[in-house]
């Protein structure tokens, strides 16, 4: 005899009955197991990004030291924040740090914690290269311990052997590239310890362009700095990048060069650093050559 059903429709288990099979449905969200989906994904049916991929927008902000988290979203809901060329306006918008773009009032901010960025001050004699093969004295002698534990760095140009002062290295290669390119006329400033006492009209001669066996070279700004005993100091500013273009131009223009040292890349400068040192670019330094290369 079948045993009379209960209200569910499931039918009274016999005393000692071993198996029992239950066609009831199981509570909803019991025993739910977390979604691989973001956060909140169902108030969302259109967001299908999974949280493993990428970091809340007004996250990366905060940890950029932008702004904080909750003044972040107040910023991307006043559309001043950019990713990839594109405003956003909602709350919730994940992003790469290692390859999404961002900028925050047109600036665009460093979020990628693995590109590095720093000023070297070269000392004289050092060549600009991360090994010699020549085992001498190079920029990475002074990184040892850096390149000793992973961390890759290139120099962004070079300076020669001679020439002492500011050099960047980073492991950002887009950037490098751009630094060096013709295209966007990055602005050296060098100091020039030169013979004989300079008068105004190597400033003109200078600034007019002199003919080298290369082709004509100019500087975008000559100052007489110093005269005395003999020797002027003269800062030169230029954005060529032809090798030996200071030295050249001033031994064409009849003041061969004693001592040259570089003392700033666009506004990147050096400052008061020590020979030898090494420290990381500012936020406003970084976003400068940001705006100069176009990035």
């Amino acid at each position: 005899m079948t045993p009379p059903a209960r209200r569910d429709g499931t039918p009274d288990r016999e005393k000692n009955d071993p198996f029992y099979i239950s066609y009831a449905k199981p509570a909803k969200k019991q025993n739910v197991t977390p979604h691989p989906l973001e956060d909140n994904w169902w108030d969302d049916p259109s967001d299908k990004k999974p949280a493993t991929e990428g970091v809340r927008l007004q996250k990366v902000l905060a940890q950029a030291g932008v702004a904080s988290r909750r003044h972040a979203e107040i910023m991307i809901t006043q559309g001043r924040v950019e990713v990839n060329g594109t405003r956003v306006t909602t709350q919730g918008m994940r992003v790469d740090p290692s390859r999404d773009v961002i900028r925050v009032d047109g600036t665009r901010i460093n979020v990628n914690e693995e590109l590095e960025y720093f000023v070297f001050n070269k000392p004289r004699g050092v060549q600009s290269t991360m090994k010699d093969e020549m085992d001498r004295t190079s920029v990475g002698s002074y990184l040892s311990e850096r390149t000793a534990s992973g961390q890759r760095l290139f120099h962004v140009g070079r300076l020669d052997a001679d020439t002492e002062g500011l050099l960047l290295l980073t492991n950002d290669g887009e950037l490098a590239n751009r630094l060096m390119h013709p295209r966007y006329e990055i602005a050296k400033t060098y100091m020039a310890t030169v013979l004989g006492e300079a008068k105004p009209a190597l400033v003109k001669k200078l600034r007019e362009g002199i003919e080298l066996d290369d082709g004509p070279a100019k500087a975008d700004y000559v100052q007489i700095v110093d005269t005395h005993n003999g020797q002027s100091i003269i800062r030169v500013e230029l954005h060529e990048g032809r090798k030996h273009i200071v030295r050249r131009m001033l031994k064409a223009a009849g003041h061969p060069v004693q001592r040259l040292v570089r003392t700033k890349v666009h506004t990147v400068q050096l400052g008061d650093m020590k020979p030898g040192s090494l420290r990381a670019l500012n936020a406003a330094e970084l976003t400068s050559l940001y705006k100069a290369v176009e990035m």
